[in-house]
């Protein structure tokens, strides 16, 4: 590691402040069989056989005026006989070894040549030696399996950590890593380019498989100054729509449209990759089309089947997803898939392609459907505002809200919601900008939307998940309660006439 500097306050005692020092290299690096620390007039070395527990030896250098250079002399007349004491050009050393016979009386010696000093507060240090084993992706992997975990968290002084079931699960299969550990295990699974990103930017994120466990989309960053990285485990194999607990009837209408924009929405971690990557496989399974892909990084491997897939990675195979997605009209495609809306001009081109003829999937990160229309278009500037909302109240034929919930049995359930641009009161909504108006349309019987905390109650009452789940969440929590005791009277027609 590199040398660094701390502020340790006013202290009395040099193996408090190798204390310090150590607890700080632990945090930030994790544990190290040596430290070396220096301060003004002071050299300090403490040495352990592990990495962690007492220190085995202490080393001290000190530069000081001859009368407390003769101080010092005086004192180790009393020192155990586990100290060796030198004097060279004005320059006080002594080494403690073998602490653990003469732990009480060393640490008496220590605190006895503190006492002589004024001990500086700023100290410059570094550790050394720190753990080398290497991180084997696959063993991580196949725990993350092993466990059903979603994520794999990586920092310095703690073992692997889980997300299982959306709840953070700390484990002791191994020892606390290192930032020399977790550094080498990026520059082991990580591509040369993105490496260099890493380097150069303090960050990368891209995808590793592991054959025959599964793929995982890596991100990799520095945080003050040292590495962590987390890891989001993808299957090999696809799920189906049942495997996914998603309608599936409902999932192939959409599969089977041929034109029109489906926009997959959640917040971070609500699923929305696997949900796209089901449907995208349904298609490429049941349909003969050429489906194009941009996406960043590739996350699921698609392979043609009765589909042609063509897959395509931002930042390696085109420089942007919005260039992308014009690149892709000429490409003769008949399904788009746009990994994420980022901006205004990706938006523009992906609702372009929607209404020229093609199938557009994407996805947007929103806590519900109703409010997706207004997420989309706060990307423009107002003067553009009224034309965005008329070209997706032509080309939006449908957008999908889900959130993951915690069943009672364990693992985790998709509550979803379904917006279909099916009737006039929910298209006038979406011209008008109008989320409550849009709301309320999709609780009318003539549309085959429906909202979240329906589907809430009706996984609650099978008891596929508790009721304070389901309350936790519901967008509204009235609305559910109410459907849950069956006295929710839908919005009316009128109501919406009158907004």
């Amino acid at each position: 590691m590199a040398e660094k500097i701390i502020g340790v306050g006013q202290q009395s005692n040099l193996a408090v402040i190798a204390e310090i020092i150590e607890a700080e290299i632990r945090r930030t690096y994790g544990g190290a069989k040596l430290i070396v620390a220096r301060a003004s007039g002071i050299e300090m070395q403490a040495q352990r056989k592990g990495f962690d527990g007492p220190f085995d030896s202490y080393q001290f250098r000190i530069s000081a005026d001859g009368e407390t250079l003769a101080a010092l002399q005086e004192s180790a007349k009393l020192f155990p006989p586990n100290a060796a004491v030198t004097e060279e050009d004005g320059v006080f050393g002594v080494e403690f070894l073998k602490m653990a016979h003469h732990q009480e009386a060393s640490m008496a010696a220590i605190k006895e040549i503190s006492g002589l000093l004024l001990l500086p507060d700023v100290w410059r240090f570094q550790g050394q030696r720190f753990r080398r084993e290497v991180l084997r992706p696959h063993r991580l992997m196949e725990a993350m399996v092993k466990f059903r975990a979603s994520d794999l968290h990586l920092y310095p002084d703690a073992d692997p950590v889980f997300r299982v079931d959306n709840a953070i699960r700390r484990s002791d299969l191994r020892h606390p890593l290192t930032a020399d550990q977790i550094t080498a295990f990026i520059k082991d699974v990580a591509p040369e380019k993105d490496w260099n990103e890493y380097l150069e930017h303090s960050q990368c994120s891209f995808r590793y498989h592991q054959v025959g466990v599964g793929f995982a989309r890596v991100s990799a960053f520095i945080r003050g100054g040292v590495p962590h990285c987390t890891l989001r485990f993808l299957p090999e194999a696809i799920p189906s729509f049942d495997e996914l607990q998603i309608p599936s009837e409902v999932m192939k209408k959409l599969g089977g449209l041929h034109f029109g924009l489906i926009l997959v929405t959640g917040m971070t971690g609500s699923g929305k990759s696997t949900t796209v990557a089901s449907l995208i496989d349904w298609i490429n399974q049941n349909q003969a089309r050429h489906i194009l892909t941009i996406e960043d990084p590739i996350e699921y491997a698609q392979v043609n089947k009765k589909s042609i897939i063509s897959q395509r990675q931002v930042g390696e195979d085109v420089e942007s997803f919005n260039e992308a997605v014009r690149a892709a009209l000429r490409q003769d495609p008949d399904v788009i898939f746009v990994g994420e809306m980022r901006d205004s001009d990706t938006i523009r081109s992906a609702i372009s392609a929607a209404a020229t003829g093609h199938l557009v999937i994407s996805t947007l990160h929103a806590n519900t459907a109703s409010e997706v229309i207004t997420r989309i278009v706060s990307f423009f500037d107002p003067i553009e505002r009224d034309l965005v909302r008329l070209q997706l109240r032509d080309c939006v034929k449908c957008i999908i809200c889900q959130r993951l919930v915690a069943k009672v049995k364990g693992g985790r359930v998709p509550a979803l919601e379904f917006l279909f641009n099916d009737t006039k009161q929910i298209a006038d909504c979406i011209l008008s900008g109008d989320a409550q108006g849009i709301r309320a349309g999709m609780q009318q019987v003539m549309s085959e939307s429906f909202i979240v905390e329906k589907y809430l109650v009706d996984l609650a009452k099978q008891d596929v998940i508790s009721h304070d789940e389901a309350v936790a969440h519901a967008a509204n929590h009235d609305t559910f309660e109410q459907m849950w005791h069956g006295n929710y009277a839908p919005p009316t027609i009128d109501s919406i006439k009158q907004r």
